[in-house]
C-alpha cells in the first residue's frame, strides 16, 4: 500500500517566481513539484504525493482566512495519510504560512502533519503545537533536510512511536519521556565536564533558554553635535554590488563612502536584497537609506554631522548569528571613530 500525501509550498519552490510573484493565490496542482519530488524519491515507493498545494507568501499574510479556507478545502477532499509543508528554511513569510496551515490541518481535519525550517525562523515558535524538523538556514540544506523529513513523515503514516527529537531531528517541542540510560548520570556527567574543560564538543542534557537581552545606551545629549551614522540590513549598495553581498543569507557586510553625497540617486545605489519588490528601493533608494534627509537635518543643524561611512546588509534569511557578528564588527569601527549615534534601518 503507498500512503497518500498533500505537499504545501510557496510561490518560489513552485518555480512561479521570487518577492515579484509572492502575491499568487492557492493553487493546486497534481503530483510532486519542486522539493516534493526529493520526498517522494526518499520513500521509494512507499508514498506518493498526490497534490501540491502552492500559495504565494504574500497572499497568505494578507489574505490569511480565504487561503486558509481553500487548503482546507483541497486537503479534505484529497484525504491524505499526512500533510507535509515546506521545508521553509529561514523564509519568514513561508516559514508562518507552513506553520499555521500545518496546525489548521491537525486540529480541524485531524490529519498528521510535519514542516521543517531553520530554528531562527518565526514560524518555528509552533514547535509545541506541530512537529517541526529542524534544517539549515536556507535551501542549500535542502539535500539533507528532505530525507529527514521523509523518514519522520513516513513514521507518523505508519503508526510508529516517534523517538526523541535528538534522535529523530524535531525541534524540541518541550514533551519529555522517561527511559532508561546506559550510563548513570554521574559517569554522563563527568565525560561532559571533562569535554568541556578541554574545548572539545559536547550536548548537554538539560539545555537552558538563553535570552539575549541589550541594554539601551543613554540618550544622545546634544544632537546638534552628534556624528550620526546609517546602517542599514535594507541591502542598499553601490551599483552593480561591489561586495557581492548575496540576496539572502548574506555571509558579509558592506562599507561604502558617502563623503559629499547629499542624496542616493536612481542607478548609482541599488538593493541586493531579495526578499522584498526592489522596485521603489531602485527607484530611491534613500527610501531605505534616507541619506537624502540626514543632509537636510544636517544643513539645519538638527544633527551635527553624518558620518561618511555607512554599512549595509542583507536581512533575509540571514541567521542572527551572523548578523550580531558583523555587527560586533563595524560597531567597533563607528566607536573608534567617535560616532555618537546610529540610525539603523530596516525594509
Amino acid at each position: 500500500m503507498s500512503y497518500r500525501v498533500v505537499h504545501y509550498i510557496n510561490q518560489f519552490f513552485a518555480n512561479i517566481g521570487g518577492e515579484d510573484m509572492a502575491h499568487v493565490p492557492p493553487e493546486l496542482r497534481e503530483g510532486a513539484v519542486g522539493p516534493g519530488m526529493a520526498l517522494q524519491q526518499a520513500w521509494n515507493g512507499g508514498a506518493e504525493i498526490v497534490s501540491t498545494i502552492v500559495c504565494g507568501d504574500s497572499y497568505f499574510a494578507e489574505h490569511e482566512r480565504e487561503a486558509r479556507e481553500q487548503i482546507l478545502a483541497w486537503v479534505k477532499d484529497a484525504k491524505p495519510d499526512i500533510f507535509i509543508a515546506g521545508p521553509a528554511f529561514n523564509a519568514g513569510r513561508y516559514g508562518y504560512a507552513c506553520a499555521n496551515i500545518a496546525l489548521s490541518v491537525q486540529d480541524e481535519l485531524n490529519i498528521p502533519v510535519l514542516t521543517g525550517m531553520y530554528e531562527e525562523n518565526p514560524g518555528a515558535d509552533m514547535r509545541d503545537k506541530i512537529l517541526i524538523v529542524s534544517t539549515s538556514n536556507s535551501a542549500a540544506g535542502m539535500r539533507k533536510a528532505a530525507p529527514a523529513m521523509a523518514a519522520l513523515a513516513f513514521k507518523l503514516m505508519n503508526g510508529e512511536e516517534i523517538g526523541p527529537s535528538v534522535v529523530e531531528g524535531y525541534m524540541p517541542n518541550g514533551i519529555r519521556k522517561n527511559f532508561f540510560e546506559k550510563e548513570r548520570g554521574a559517569k554522563r556527567a563527568v565525560r561532559m565536564l571533562i569535554s568541556k574543560l578541554n574545548g572539545k564538543p559536547f550536548v548537554t542534557e538539560f539545555p537552558m533558554p538563553s535570552f539575549d537581552r541589550v541594554t539601551p545606551n543613554p540618550a544622545v545629549k546634544d544632537m546638534s553635535r552628534a556624528t550620526i551614522a546609517l546602517c542599514t540590513s535594507g541591502g542598499i549598495v553601490p551599483r552593480d554590488n561591489p561586495d557581492r553581498i548575496e540576496a539572502s543569507s548574506a555571509s558579509r557586510y558592506g562599507e561604502y563612502s558617502i563623503a559629499g553625497v547629499d542624496s542616493l540617486t536612481k542607478g548609482a545605489y541599488e538593493t541586493a536584497h531579495g526578499g522584498y519588490d526592489p522596485v521603489y528601493a531602485n527607484e530611491n533608494p534613500n527610501r531605505v537609506l534616507p541619506v537624502d534627509v540626514l543632509r537636510e537635518l544636517e544643513r539645519e543643524g538638527r544633527i551635527g554631522k553624518l558620518y561618511d561611512v555607512f554599512y549595509s546588509t542583507v536581512g533575509n534569511g540571514t541567521s542572527v548569528a551572523a548578523s550580531r557578528a558583523y555587527a560586533e564588527e563595524y560597531a567597533k569601527k563607528l566607536k573608534d571613530a567617535n560616532v555618537d549615534g546610529v540610525i539603523m534601518t530596516s525594509t
